[in-house]
């Protein structure tokens, strides 16, 4: 009980990227198609146009550790009082993020940016928190 005390905010930022990452990866799988289609039409006048279900691969796989290391790192805080896989997850976060930001720069949707933005301010704060 004392580590969900002393790791508070740690473990509910873990929680938010969990939930951020694996709803969306989720939804990929369910919805490979249509997020396939609707992605491509997104990037159809940019340099990625042609590489669109790879890419989305990628940060399918992607998110998918990020989430799956954070939920490790929550096992691991509340049963053991270590933070390596928590770091680790948080990091993958902070790469996933940079790598849809840097999609919605180059597909010039800049409303999309900033809502990545939004959640990239909360796993960067987590990577701090949880830096030795």
């Amino acid at each position: 009980m004392s580590q969900l005390l002393n790791y508070a905010t740690e473990i509910l930022l873990l929680v938010f990227l969990i939930i951020t990452f694996l709803q969306s990866g989720i939804d990929k799988i369910i919805d490979w198609t249509g997020n396939i289609s609707w992605l491509k039409e997104h990037f159809s006048k940019t340099a990625f146009k042609n590489n669109v279900p790879l890419l989305v691969g990628i940060i399918l796989i992607t998110e998918m550790a990020a989430a799956l290391f954070c939920i490790g790192g929550v096992y691991q805080i509340i049963a053991y009082g270590t933070i390596e896989f928590a770091f680790y997850g948080a990091l993958i976060s902070c790469i996933a993020l940079l790598m849809l930001l840097f999609g919605q720069r180059v597909a010039k949707d800049y409303e999309g940016a900033k809502t990545i933005a939004i959640y990239f301010v909360p796993a960067i704060f987590l990577v701090f928190l949880l830096q030795g």
